[in-house]
């Protein structure tokens, strides 16, 4: 593990390039495009890839996955497992070798379950911005004191908690995955703000990405509040219809201000620049852990090609 300084070498992420944006439900979702080809095909959100069980030792915080496949397969930092003794989430990016095993480093997003079976249906969506940001916050600060990428459970709990009660959503178990009930509503049932998001959801997921798009810059009138980006086009597809359900989820209440390109390309190259703790990957490549005054986020590069970054505002 090291600490690379502020100032870092031209990235794939610097030279990223925007699009005009699209709102919906107070969410602005600026396309993003890079120019890289990637060393290998890899598969992502692929059912029947991987096998997913809950660790020897049955502890909350690792998982372990076993490739099934004959090509490098992608799960992402905020994708949700559900199944297991409890529904979970992954703490870091993880791209597994083909037909090899690894433990996953996760945090528990059901805190009110520990039971049922030990083995996991596969992903099932993306946790939200809050308690991306509050998970990735904290593994940032466990790397760089302990050389490990355990989350503060309790900060992700209550950022599940606080999304549930936001959403008006009852679960027993406090899964996040209830939250799935939003895009449930129709104009005949549920509560209005509900069907408003799953209006919204419905179109964005219909549009699809852009031909080209690797990624997104998300804002909230002038505030930009997120950025999701991937290693090529088709890995975002793949991941579309839960990448645009989880920040459909997070749309504001109110909304301040004009959405700014500018503002979103600063926040990708903060990004790529900010001063980061590096560490290898779980599985291949090489992780960088990026925490400022602004932001924290996560990059995954492999053979010199940018796999997937994810950062979050810390104001709000």
């Amino acid at each position: 593990m090291s600490t690379t300084p502020v100032t870092a070498p031209m990235s794939v992420l610097e030279q990223a390039s925007i699009g005009a944006p699209i709102t919906r439900a107070g969410v602005t979702l600026f396309p993003i495009y890079l120019s890289q080809e990637l060393p290998a095909s890899l598969l992502t959100a692929c059912p029947g890839s991987l096998k997913i069980v809950e660790a020897e030792s049955e502890s909350v915080p690792t998982l372990s996955v076993t490739s099934l496949i004959d090509q490098p397969f992608l799960l992402l930092e905020g994708e949700t497992l559900s199944g297991g003794l409890q529904q979970r989430t992954l703490n870091v990016s993880v791209l597994i070798a083909a037909g090899t095993r690894v433990d996953i480093p996760v945090s528990c997003v059901e805190s009110g379950r520990w039971g049922g079976s030990r083995s996991f249906d596969g992903t099932s969506g993306h946790v939200s911005r809050r308690v991306r940001r509050a998970k990735s916050e904290s593994v940032s600060e466990s790397l760089r004191r302990g050389g490990n990428k355990r989350s503060n459970q309790g900060a992700v709990w209550d950022s599940v908690g606080f999304e549930l009660h936001r959403l008006k959503i009852d679960s027993k178990t406090a899964n996040f995955a209830a939250s799935d009930l939003v895009f449930s509503a129709d104009q005949g049932s549920g509560d209005s703000s509900h069907v408003s998001l799953a209006q919204a959801a419905r179109d964005l997921v219909a549009r699809g990405p852009l031909p080209g798009q690797c990624g997104v810059v998300v804002a909230h009138g002038s505030r930009v509040v997120a950025a999701e980006i991937l290693g090529s086009a088709e890995l975002l597809a793949a991941q579309w219809p839960h990448m645009v359900r989880a920040h459909i989820l997070d749309a504001p209440e109110k909304v301040v201000g004009r959405p700014s390109a500018s503002r979103a390309l600063r926040f990708v190259r903060r990004l790529a620049l900010g001063g980061a703790t590096e560490a290898p990957g779980v599985g291949l490549g090489v992780e960088r852990h990026v925490k400022t005054t602004r932001l924290v986020g996560q990059i995954l590069n492999w053979e010199e090609s940018m796999i997937h970054a994810s950062g979050f505002a810390l104001a709000a």
